[in-house]
């Protein structure tokens, strides 16, 4: 995407919109893992549909606001406000004053965007406007939408949510309701559940488990990223680029890892060796695990849209990882990952509440998000799946890596990993990740001549 692209966004006044119906007055309390420091931040999500001619006539704007009120008398949190009593514990005054609702118009067009919709977008304050004073923690609204009219008749739908109400299924789980409630339906296919106690702490509290994301790692400066000089580059991998890092690996470990495993192994040793960190400076990687699933056997119900995940920290020092082969920091990640268990859930509860709710460790971090299957691109809204649907942002502070679903010019089906970092640590990046899969891709395509590989970038 060519980001030098210039369109001028007319705004209208934002305005709140409220429950179209009354809902009850009370107060709703966060649980102990909604209700940490790390989730205490706003996040973007950006959508892009196309121009449908089934829907002439119909005003995304306005399909949008009106099936926002409808919403929210089932989902009537999102219209309350942020209050924090005592041991700084979260709760929701559940109070009608509603979301902000932003309408727009651009005077661009879709295709103008190119090909490849991904982060970073140009203009994307213009699109997802941060309406002064709107952005604290508490007492501002939850939610912020902005609908914003294209020139080709297709439309963007921008989102900014307050994190501690929900993580990413649980927000695709509420736009999806809203895409229902804007095709006709009367309430939700998935009815909302609250239950937040269900991840508070027991009592009295205990810590069972080790939690490395939540330590206090040495303050280094040399281990931080420096913000001058910062660029973007995004990195696509599809079933091509995977087998080429599969095989580096011996022929008896290459099942063992998951796709998602060998990319953020992959890019968090790629990654260090290009920083060029101290080898004596310790680094780690985080990967954000949804705890809804079997393995962790949360058995939360069906609805729930509150925060369920873990931030299992892996951890070793710059030299250990760059030394070593790739099967030592692949290692590293499937375990930590191994250690999200229930018990695990819940000793991150009692640790909030006795170690007063603290955020994890930046310091030498890669923080990796997969969104592949959080459902994004698949809210409708009427106008059929979103082109593009997920973040709206890189990475901030260079720390955070996205792995998006995304289809190449050539038809392949992969994701996408945007990247933030200094520009000579992004030039090593790139040469580094360049030379390695071309070396593997031409090797594999030498044994499988009639593999028909071809080497693919954006």
């Amino acid at each position: 995407m060519a980001q030098s692209l210039v369109f001028t966004v007319r705004r209208r006044a934002p305005e709140l919109i409220t429950p179209a119906k009354p809902t009850p007055h009370e107060t709703k309390l966060l649980s102990d893992i909604d209700d940490q420091d790390g989730l205490r931040l706003q996040i973007p999500v950006i959508q892009f549909y196309s121009y449908d001619p089934n829907m002439i006539g119909k005003d995304p704007v306005e399909v949008i606001r009106k099936a926002l009120a409808k919403t929210l008398v089932f989902y009537y949190p999102f219209a309350g406000r942020l209050r924090e009593g005592p041991g700084r514990k979260l709760m929701v005054d559940c109070n009608e004053e509603g979301v902000l609702f932003i309408e727009a118009d651009a005077d661009v067009t879709l295709k103008q965007f190119g090909d490849a919709l991904h982060p970073p977008f140009p203009l994307l304050n213009e699109l997802l406007y941060d309406v002064p004073g709107s952005s604290d923690l508490l007492n501002t609204p939850l939610l912020l939408v902005q609908v914003t009219r294209l020139k080709c008749g297709g439309f963007i739908f921008a989102l900014r949510l307050n994190h501690t109400m929900s993580d990413a299924p649980g927000l695709v789980q509420f736009m999806s309701a809203l895409g229902e409630t804007t095709r006709g339906m009367d309430k939700p296919s998935i009815s909302p559940v609250w239950c937040r106690e269900l991840l508070n702490a027991r009592d009295p509290p205990r810590v069972t488990c080790t939690h490395r994301e939540y330590e206090r790692a040495p303050d280094k400066k040399e281990n931080l990223i420096p913000f001058d000089d910062m660029v973007h580059h995004t990195f696509f991998f599809g079933p091509t680029e995977v087998a080429a890092i599969r095989s580096l690996l011996p022929p008896c470990q290459r099942q063992q890892y998951s796709n998602f495993e060998i990319i953020a192994a992959y890019f968090w040793r790629c990654r260090t060796i290009a920083l060029q960190l101290n080898p004596n400076e310790e680094v780690r990687i985080i990967c954000i695990v949804n705890a809804r699933s079997k393995h962790v056997n949360l058995l939360l119900p069906n609805g729930y849209y509150g925060n369920a995940l873990a931030k299992p920290a892996a951890v070793t020092t710059a030299g250990k990882l760059t030394e070593n082969p790739l099967a030592y920091a692949l290692d590293l990640v499937k375990m930590a990952k191994a250690n999200v268990t229930q018990e695990y859930m819940r000793s991150i509860a009692d640790l909030m509440v006795i170690k007063g709710r603290p955020g994890y460790t930046v310091e030498g971090l890669y923080l990796v998000t997969d969104v592949t299957r959080a459902g994004f691109r698949e809210v409708d809204f009427g106008w059929g799946k979103a082109v593009y649907g997920g973040p709206a942002r890189t990475g901030d502070g260079g720390i955070a890596g996205f792995h998006i679903p995304f289809k190449n010019a050539k038809g392949e089906d992969g994701l996408i990993i945007p990247f933030f970092l200094p520009s000579h640590a992004m030039e090593r990046l790139i040469k580094e990740t360049d030379n390695l899969l071309k070396r593997n891709i031409n090797q594999l395509t030498k044994n499988n001549p009639k593999s028909g590989i071809t080497i693919s970038s954006l």
